[in-house]
């Protein structure tokens, strides 16, 4: 599955239309972030997501975990969300 990486610089609403979409097309969504800025972006479009799939009748619930990626040959924690329907 393709990963949604979401900056601090993100646009929440281009982000909730992206989710939406990924989770109409194949059934859930993975969004991942790293620092606080790309977290909060990606929180926010998850919550506006909701929103958007209300309106087709879809729940959806968000979890969490972290994960260990490397960038440019250094180890980082990731934060990722999956999103699914409940």
């Amino acid at each position: 599955m393709e990963v949604l990486k979401v900056s601090a610089r993100s646009r929440s609403t281009a982000v909730a239309g992206a989710i939406a979409g990924v989770i109409r097309e194949k059934g859930r969504a993975e969004i991942q972030a790293i620092g606080a800025g790309a977290v909060n972006q990606a929180c926010k479009a998850i919550a506006i997501a909701r929103d958007y799939l209300a309106l087709d009748g879809i729940d959806v619930v968000c979890i969490p975990y972290f994960t260990d990626i490397k960038i440019a040959d250094e180890e980082r924690t990731a934060l990722r969300l999956t999103v699914e329907p409940r």
